[in-house]
């Protein structure tokens, strides 16, 4: 039976309000300041003081700007690093632009071939619902990044540069996402009047047509071959002619994407650990790279990163960055902000309770490029963003050991470092994995700018 709130109640609230001892001290710093600035805790920025054990140095960050490509930044930015390095670029981007034109590309044919595929349930239906809401975005996930490269290959910033559209991409989406709903219901009423599957596809691929030319429009034409034109560190001058992108990927990148693997801690229920999971209706190259997850204890995921990051290798990972930060100081931290001495109530839940709640969720994409170690133990965490220079050190965050235990939730491991009982439980579980729902909060995309 259903309860209303009454008067006496409220009275009763009131006195208790009027009797805190800190309600009056609180309240004005409250309202005055905001809640965030009211709580701050101070010590933090004493306690992540941004100096580290183990440092990889990867020179300038990048600047995602006012877009949701975080996930391509922080994947090309990892891959870029060991390129610089090599070919003495100190300088020096892979064109996320190419990478994005790709994917917008490759998703819009996902979402209408999962159309075609659901034709046969009610608009109304959950997952005909949840298609519809978004057909393509800018956010995305490791292994759809890969899928990406595997099929296109991969090119300088200098050859591909970045467009008004793909810096403040909500025009292209808010567009697009109008051109694909609208074709989206054609295809659904062509399926079900009973069209054959070559008259379906023929349309679709009409449309694809329709979907390039607002891409080519909005972010350029990507190239098929091109020049490779540099001036070394060393002001020596190369040129590599009419190379592909792929040529150019296996060339001056090289690195074994089957080999790179995205590991998760989601110590909820309903996913057992050391088990792989992928997420229905997840993903962007039809026919290309499934996501899988393997699904570690927060102590194995962190072992490998720092074994990782010990072999020279940085790490990508993905987080819920809105949470217990602090944006232009460039922290992350969970006793950044004490909500709870605030407003004296209790506000700690686990991290298996957040993703079941949908209190946090994956958000946000980058790359972990150090670790400070003590006694044996990590305390914090260097981070490289895709945020410009201006947040944080030089766009660099410092991320609390506690901070990674409530809010990290993927990370991409290099399996020649993973123990034999994981790479054995990775292999027998990454050609059937368990399907997760489409709104599980593992099938969320890094997007946040």
């Amino acid at each position: 039976m259903s309860k209303e709130i009454t008067n006496d109640v409220i009275s009763k609230f009131k006195n208790d309000l009027e009797k805190h001892p800190v309600f009056n001290v609180a309240s004005h710093a409250a309202q005055e300041n905001g809640i965030y600035k009211a709580s701050q805790n101070l010590q933090t920025k004493i306690d992540l003081d941004p100096t580290f054990s183990i440092e990889i140095d990867t020179g300038k960050p990048a600047d995602q700007k006012q877009s949701g490509r975080c996930w391509i930044f922080s994947a090309l930015n990892t891959m870029r690093h060991p390129l610089q390095k090599k070919f003495k670029l100190k300088e020096f981007e892979l064109s996320q632009n190419y990478t994005n034109f790709w994917d917008k590309f490759e998703k819009s044919n996902w979402f209408f071939e999962n159309v075609i595929a659901t034709a046969d349930k009610d608009l109304g239906d959950r997952k005909v619902s949840f298609l519809f809401t978004t057909p393509q975005q800018d956010g995305g996930q490791w292994d759809m990044l890969c899928g990406i490269i595997e099929k296109y290959g991969i090119v300088p910033k200098s050859v591909y540069p970045e467009t008004a559209n793909a810096t403040n991409s909500s025009a292209l989406n808010d567009t697009l996402n109008t051109l694909l709903r609208k074709d989206g219901l054609e295809l659904r009423k062509l399926v079900n009047a009973g069209k054959s599957e070559d008259e379906v596809q023929a349309r679709k691929e009409e449309m694809l047509n329709d979907v390039f030319r607002v891409l080519a429009i909005s972010l350029g034409v990507p190239p098929k071959k091109f020049n490779f034109e540099y001036r070394d560190d060393d002001n020596n001058y190369h040129i590599d002619k009419d190379i592909t992108p792929k040529e150019f990927f296996d060339k001056y990148v090289g690195m074994d994407l089957a080999n790179h693997i995205s590991t998760i801690n989601a110590p909820t229920s309903d996913k057992p650990f050391h088990k792989v999971f992928s997420v229905e209706y997840l993903g962007n190259v039809e026919g290309g790279r499934q996501v899988r997850h393997l699904n570690l204890k927060v102590d194995e995921m962190k072992d490998l990163i720092i074994k990782q990051l010990k072999s020279g290798e940085v790490v990508w990972f993905g987080s819920n960055v809105v949470k217990d930060s602090e944006r232009r100081a460039g922290l992350l931290d969970t006793n950044l902000y004490r909500r709870d001495q605030l407003f004296d109530v209790d506000f700690s839940m686990s991290k298996a309770d957040k993703l079941d709640s949908g209190e946090s969720m994956m958000d946000h994409a980058m790359v972990i490029t150090g670790v400070d170690i003590v006694d044996g133990k990590p305390t914090k965490w260097k981070i490289e963003n895709s945020w410009g220079e201006k947040p944080g050190f030089k766009g660099y965050f410092v991320m609390s050991d506690s901070w990674f235990d409530s809010f990290v939730y993927q990370a991409v491991i290099n399996k020649d470092i993973l123990p034999d009982d994981l790479k054995k439980a990775y292999d027998e579980g990454k050609d059937n994995p368990i399907q997760l729902l489409p709104w599980d909060p593992m099938g969320a995309l890094a997007f946040k700018y």
